[in-house]
């Protein structure tokens, strides 16, 4: 049954990387250093007058048919995230008004690999049977042994994992500074896509939207506390108590955030793909950033 409402578990794993792997730590830091300076010194200005291209493989892990998602619904993946990257999405219209000069063009493409890892032309769909009938969060569907894909070179490549998820996930995203082996995103099947199998309120692409804006180092925008105590760390996304879910009436006020209240639309909260279709300059600002530091090998 697909999932009625959105969860990400992406911070849980960033919680279990911290505990398994010291390096992701230190690396965390570093990239929260970097991205300071870089706001600062205009290294990320530099990043974002830039079109940044991000060569992208799709994993499809599947057991039954209907989970081997064909390529038309992958396509449908890449040019959704492509208009909402570069705010080009037909419901833009649809940001309330006092948010509109806030809106922001990341400038990022995605586009299939046309070259696998070993130089070999491919369409950057990886197609590979399991035995699993659901992965849960965790990394067994990066992994061959275990029933999953192999990665791609993480330098060189975007990795997609599409997969049937247990635990009514819709998915989850390796932060900057994980493990080469294991960077990427996670997608339910159900949820990727604008055709095929994808299905509503999740049937937009938003949760690619979602997941990828964590692999370029964002933050869900009420920065996963429930007492008005957490943030961001971007300045233009107003605080926000918890997650919003469903489709939300503005202003939805929480944390004394009147009187325009929470940024509920923004791409990182939690309510319906019809429901989210922006991100603020603020956050292009953060990803650009990470596209010149720890992500700087997809610059050209």
């Amino acid at each position: 049954m697909a999932p009625k409402r959105r969860q990400c578990a992406s911070m849980q794993e960033y919680e279990r990387m911290l505990e398994e792997h010291p390096t992701f730590r230190t690396n965390q830091r570093r990239a929260e250093d970097y991205t300071a300076r870089a706001l600062t010194s205009g290294e990320a200005n530099r990043v974002a007058r830039t079109i940044v291209v991000i060569p992208t493989v799709v994993h499809v892990v599947w057991k039954k048919p209907s989970e081997n998602i064909d390529k038309v619904q992958v396509q449908s993946q890449i040019d959704a995230i492509n208009l909402d990257y570069r705010a080009n999405n037909s419901d833009i219209s649809n940001v309330p008004t006092p948010w509109q000069g806030l809106v922001g063009n990341a400038k990022i493409r995605f586009k299939l690999a046309t070259k696998d890892p070993d130089g070999q032309r491919t369409d950057g769909i990886v197609r590979v049977r399991t035995d699993r009938k659901h992965f849960n969060v965790g990394d067994d569907v990066k992994r061959a042994g275990q029933g999953g894909s192999t990665a791609w070179p993480a330098d060189d490549y975007l990795n997609i994992w599409v997969c049937t998820l247990g635990g009514g996930l819709l998915g989850y995203a390796q932060f900057p500074g994980g493990p080469k082996a294991t960077d990427g995103v996670v997608i339910l099947n159900t949820a990727f896509g604008t055709q095929g199998t994808a299905t509503a309120p999740f049937d937009k692409g938003r949760s690619m939207t979602h997941e990828v804006g964590h692999w370029l180092n964002l933050r869900h925008i009420w920065g996963d506390t429930l007492d008005c105590s957490g943030g961001d760390k971007v300045a233009d996304t107003p605080n926000c108590e918890g997650p919003n879910f469903g489709k939300p009436t503005f202003p939805k006020l929480s944390c004394t955030n009147g009187p325009n209240g929470d940024m509920f639309m923004n791409y990182m909260d939690y309510t319906d793909d019809d429901a989210m279709f922006m991100f603020t300059a603020g956050q292009v600002a953060r990803m650009s950033a990470c596209l010149a530091g720890p992500r700087k090998s997809f610059l050209a």
